[in-house]
Formats: structure tokens, sequence, C-alpha cells
């Protein structure tokens, strides 16, 4: 009868609890991990740490049970066929018609290693493949997706568009992949679980890149209509720009920098460097920009800041113009080495309102200077201090344009005592916008505070769908 009750509680007690029980009574039977087996006096079973007891009682009838610490942590990476992911990457010179990428996919998307371990050359466009290399490290995957609370796609749609990008190729043709994709995807069972809404992907670029409105053969429009469908509307979408921030299922996530460590202390050393570069006086600055003008965009704030970079007194300011020194834009010690002698760096808006100069100078202790709230503010809501004025300055980039406002005599402004908090704040803020190379100790990378938010999203999804389905079982009665 013993026996069978025990079988019974192996049997039905959830599968996501470990089950531990000890009794010591000699001549009796005991139960480990719901393994059966018979204890004889002359046998000897070393108790394990948590089933030792203070007192010399032979006998301890409790079941201890340990909670599984990846309780609604669960992710299952769907095998993709190879088109999606790998294919890309082994076709990398296809990749760009301007760049040969083949250097950036290797290290796992990393790219080249430069100078110490644990920088490289890394592809602003290579989060896709980042972010795949740490999910198959996460210490939760299960191979059984009913146990899931999300499934991960490790599509790479950046990779993929960017063949097409400067293109004249129509519009069927590069929706071709997305729609493969979702035709993929729908047809597996654990679609049906939620329609898509439990699963994500990461796109690898910004979002006006898969935004196309229209179809037909043209030729003119620009990117994929992949966050258009349907079946993407459901799923969670991270981006390193999103062009609706605020929309449900579109969530900007840092760009990739150049350092991606292997342990905690890296990061602490790396950071204590950023702090001596201040405390030494090497800042030699008070503002600096990597960048080139825009001649051809509507607003021309670009041409401005570099005009007023050039006329800083005293050589206030440092100029790197990536149409005049191409090769010093691409050489990420250079980069670095100038944002740390820099108090301030401008980042204005490019081709699109994110630049990764901005996290470039986050990693240097440079405090970032915006001049629209989309190029921060309103984007990395999970990974920057919701109280922006901490950690940065905003212009607003009409009174640069108007002439009213000179950067110079603002930023020189600031107090030491500012400028010092601000910059401790920065440096703070390093280990959540870096992706270290794998799982980091007592503290979280982008790729940690990504996920916890990605897994806290669907589950508040989950929790809306099971209230929505009781409301309705209740106006039904």
């Amino acid at each position: 009868m013993a026996i069978a009750t025990l079988l019974m509680l192996c049997l039905t007690l959830p599968a996501f609890f470990y089950y531990y029980s000890s009794i010591l009574y000699e001549n009796t039977m005991f139960v480990t991990n719901c393994k059966i087996g018979w204890r004889f006096p002359d046998m000897k079973i070393s108790p394990r740490v948590d089933q030792l007891q203070k007192s010399d009682s032979k006998a301890v009838d409790s079941i201890h049970v340990k909670k599984d610490p990846c309780t609604g942590r669960y992710i299952y990476i769907h095998d993709l066929p190879p088109r999606f992911n790998q294919d890309l990457l082994i076709n990398c010179k296809t990749l760009s018609k301007w760049i040969d990428f083949c250097p950036y996919v290797s290290n796992d998307g990393l790219g080249p290693r430069i100078i110490k371990k644990s920088w490289y050359n890394t592809n602003q466009f290579m989060l896709s493949v980042i972010f795949h290399s740490r999910m198959k490290q996460y210490e939760c995957l299960t191979k059984n997706s009913s146990l899931a609370s999300a499934v991960y796609l490790p599509f790479y749609p950046g990779l993929e568009i960017s063949r097409f990008l400067w293109s004249q190729v129509n519009c069927s043709v590069r929706d071709a992949a997305a729609l493969d994709f979702v035709t993929w995807v729908r047809e597996k069972h654990e679609w049906t679980r939620m329609s898509g809404m439990d699963h994500f992907f990461v796109a690898g670029r910004i979002s006006w890149d898969f935004s196309r409105i229209g179809g037909g053969n043209s030729t003119d429009s620009w990117g994929s209509n992949l966050l258009r469908l349907s079946e993407v509307i459901n799923m969670t979408v991270l981006t390193i720009e999103s062009k609706k921030p605020y929309e449900n299922n579109e969530f900007a996530i840092p760009y990739p920098t150049y350092f991606h460590p292997s342990s905690i202390n890296e990061v602490h050393e790396w950071q204590e460097r950023v702090r001596r570069s201040s405390k030494e006086r090497r800042r030699r600055y008070l503002f600096s920009f990597v960048g080139g003008p825009r001649p051809n965009a509507t607003r021309y704030i670009r041409g401005e800041l570099i005009s007023q970079c050039k006329n800083a007194l005293n050589h206030r300011c440092k100029l790197v113009n990536c149409v005049e020194n191409k090769e010093l834009c691409k050489t990420p010690t250079h980069i670095i080495e100038m944002f740390m002698k820099s108090d301030f760096c401008l980042q204005p808006p490019g081709d699109s309102y994110t630049r990764r100069s901005t996290f470039d100078s986050i990693l240097a202790g440079c405090i970032p200077v915006f001049f629209h709230p989309g190029s921060a503010y309103i984007q990395y809501l999970w990974h920057f201090p919701k109280n922006y004025t901490k950690y940065s300055v905003f212009i607003p980039e009409d009174g640069v344009m108007n002439g009213t406002v000179r950067v110079e005599e603002l930023l020189s402004q600031i107090s030491k005592e500012d400028v010092s908090s601000m910059r401790e704040e920065v440096i703070r803020m390093i280990p959540r916008i870096i992706y270290a190379r794998k799982k980091l100790n007592k503290i979280e990378d982008a790729f940690d505070i990504t996920v916890t938010n990605v897994l806290e999203r669907i589950e508040d999804t989950r929790r809306l769908i099971r209230e929505s389905k009781d409301l309705s079982r209740t106006a039904g009665e």
C-alpha cells in the first residue's frame, strides 16, 4: 500500500518541481527523485546537505520540495530550416552590395577580434546572429514546447533583406522570405496555442526596413512588408529602432557594441578604466561628434553641428567627419578612445532617429547629447533609465537649426558636479547595453534584460487572454 501511494505521488506531482524525500528508518523504503529502493541496515547512504538535521533524531518524515528556478522562464527554440538563418551566413558575400560581410559573421556574429579577447569589430546589423548565439546558451531552454513560456524564432530577417535594399528588385522578391517564414511558423502546432502571441524574434535592423506599404512589382519603395503581416503582428518583434515604440508588438533593444565580455570581472575592470579617464583628466574635449553630413536630408542639423564643432573655441570639440575620414570611422579603437577623451558626445539623427554611436559613447563614459526624443527616450524603454536627465542632455533641434542655441555655450554651463553625476550614471548603464559573450554572474546584460521583459510581456498577454475567457464565461452564465 505504501509503495502504491508513493508511486501515485511521483506520477501526479507537476513536472516542473524537483521532489526529494528522505525516510531514514532502518529496514524501510526511501524515495529520491521519484526512484524507489530499499534501505537495509548494512547499507550506508549519506544524506544531502539539505537533509542534515541539528537534532539526533533518526527519522525525517517530511518531503522536501524545491521550486524549479526555470518555472515561467522556459523557452523553446524552433528549429527553422537553414534558409532562414545559417544559409545566409554561408552566403555572406551576397549580404551587402557595398561591403564584404563575411568577416562580420565570424565568432557567432561578433566579428573579428581586436586588441583583447573581449573586443570585436562588430557590425551594427548582426544582432540577430548574436542574440541567437546567446539563446543557445540560455539556462532555461526546453525541448518540450508544451512546457515553454515563450517560443524563440532564430530568423535573420535583417541579413535577408539587406541583399535587396539597394537593388532594383520588385516587392514580390523582397517579401518572399517573410511570407515563407510566416507560412512555416503558422503550420507548426506551437502556433495554435496562442496564435503566435508567445513567439518572438530579433529583426536585426531598424523597423523601417520591414514596414513597406504596398506591393506589386514596384522597385522604388523601400524594404519588405514583414512587420505588416498579420502573423508577425501577433508576435513580439525586437528591433534596434522602433518606428512605433508604443505599439503592442515592437520593441527597440540596444545596438551591439564592440565589447563582449565573458566575465563580470572584465565588466568591472572596464568600468573602472572609464572612471579613471575622468579622474586623471584625460577628457580634454568638451564635446565630440563622429559622423557625416546629410546634405539631402530635410532637416540638416548635422551640417550645423559640424560647423559649430569646427568653430569651437580652444579646440573644445573633436570632430571625425565620416565623409572625409571613412577609415577612422570604421576603426573601433579610434572611436572609443576619442569618446573617452570627451565629456559629451553629440548624437543627432542621421539616416534614422537612432545611432549605434549612442551605445559606443555610453561604453566610453561619454554623456550622450540628443536632439530628438526618438533617438533614445521613446526607444530603449527596457534598458535606459526613465529619467533621461540623469544620463544625457537634450537640446531641441529647432534651437540649433534656427541659430538660437550654441552647443558649446550650453554644455559649458553644466556644472562639474552635474557632469560627474551624469557620467557615473552612464558608467552604471554599461552592463545594460552590452551583449556579453556568455551569461555573466550577478549582473544582467542587454540580452538578459530583453529576455526577462519579453517573458513578462508574454505572460501579461496570457493573463489578459485568460481573464477575457473568464469574463466571457461569466457573461454567458
